[in-house]
């Protein structure tokens, strides 16, 4: 079960119109203390039961000057700073040994996502997410690193699941919300409080999009 707080660590099936629906209320972290297998494991259960699409989403530090707090960033792509690799070990005959990562993140979708959001008014930038195993948060010489290297946000998950839904063949749509700023001149203190305070603040936004790409998939 996952151990933060915010995440209820439920499987929840469903129907959204008449698509069937999978979702995970929480996820589990590298940082609690389990490995990568146990990580991706539900991503590996969605796979075996017919999940074709990922909507994946998490709270994340911006590092984009143009990123202000509760901004939806929609992931175009992602840089692995994770210690171990999901797919370490005997290859799963899921997918190659070394699979592409080229279009982790699936033009089609982040398409769909930038219209819905332009019809309904929704203010979301693009950008780069940067997976690192935390628990601290950056400080502001790693912010600025990562942003030298490409990134414009940074978080504690995503990366891993990505990778494994990509190896499966599963598409994915991923969306950070940015709970909060790193990396300019003047440092900004953060609490896990305001991250969550941040991240409800903008679900509904996130849910409206996520829900309208659903019935148009």
């Amino acid at each position: 079960m996952s151990t933060v707080e915010g995440h209820a660590g439920k499987l929840i099936f469903g129907k959204l119109g008449d698509k069937d629906i999978m979702a995970m209320e929480g996820r589990f972290h590298f940082y609690e203390g389990y490995n990568m297998k146990e990580v991706t494991f539900p991503i590996r259960v969605m796979y075996e039961l017919g999940i074709q699409t990922l909507f994946v989403s998490n709270a994340s530090g911006g590092m984009n000057p143009e990123f202000k707090i509760g901004d939806m960033m929609i992931i175009t792509d992602h840089i692995n700073f994770f210690p171990e690799h999901p797919l370490n070990g005997r290859n799963f005959p899921t997918g190659p040994r070394f699979p592409d990562m080229h279009e982790a993140y699936d033009h089609q979708l982040v398409a769909m996502a930038d219209s819905i959001a332009k019809e309904k008014g929704i203010r979301v930038m693009h950008g780069v997410y940067v997976g690192v195993q935390g628990p601290t948060f950056e400080t502001p010489a790693e912010y600025r690193m990562y942003r030298k290297l490409g990134g414009d946000a940074v978080g504690m998950s995503t990366v891993p699941e990505v990778i494994v839904a990509r190896h499966c063949g599963i598409k994915v749509f991923g969306v950070s919300v940015i709970t909060d700023l790193g990396g300019f001149d003047v440092p900004v203190e953060v609490s896990h409080e305001e991250v969550q305070e941040a991240a409800n603040a903008a679900q509904p936004r996130m849910t409206e999009i996520m829900r309208e790409m659903i019935k148009r998939s």
